[in-house]
């Protein structure tokens, strides 16, 4: 197997580095309402134990830096690169909107809306990243899997508490 470039191997960090940033960032709208608000309210059946939380995240942001780093490495100059790229940071700042509408300003509602619009960026990342790495497609499809979840999570504890 050949070993990155020094070059390759730091923009391999870099990529990693940029959704782990956006989600530390989304993790201070989080963490001090977990405890307190989100803990106060019903919720599904199914939802999973908080601890189970900010592994998968971490991981799935992993994966995220990785997927961008495929695509980019064909080529900044070119254009579906470009979008693709574009794209990419629209879903990432939309993951961030969300932790700060449900957990923030405490607006179901607004989260069931906007987590629609994160899957839906979700999907043309995956998209439009297949047509550059297939690789690349593959490493997304934990991240809608569980954000479809996500969705069927805060759309259950809308109803239950809205």
């Amino acid at each position: 197997m050949k070993l990155p470039s020094a070059r390759s191997a730091a923009l391999l960090v870099l990529c990693i580095a940029i959704p782990l940033i956006i989600g530390g960032i989304g993790s201070f709208f989080t963490m001090p309402e977990v405890l307190s608000w989100y803990a106060g309210l019903q919720k599904p059946w199914f939802n999973p134990p908080a601890w189970v939380f900010g592994p998968v995240w971490n991981l799935l942001y992993i994966l995220m830096g990785i997927s961008l780093w495929l695509v980019i490495r064909n080529g900044m100059e070119e254009k579906p690169v470009q979008q693709a790229v574009l794209v990419f940071a629209a879903q990432l700042l939309a993951d961030l909107a969300w932790s700060f509408i449900f957990f923030s300003m405490h607006n179901l509602l607004g989260a069931v809306l906007q987590i629609l619009l994160l899957d839906a960026l979700i999907i043309a990342t995956i998209v439009m990243f297949r047509k550059i790495d297939r690789t690349a497609a593959r490493l997304l499809i934990p991240y809608i899997c569980w954000s479809g979840f996500a969705t069927i999570l805060i759309a259950k504890v809308w109803m239950l508490n809205g």
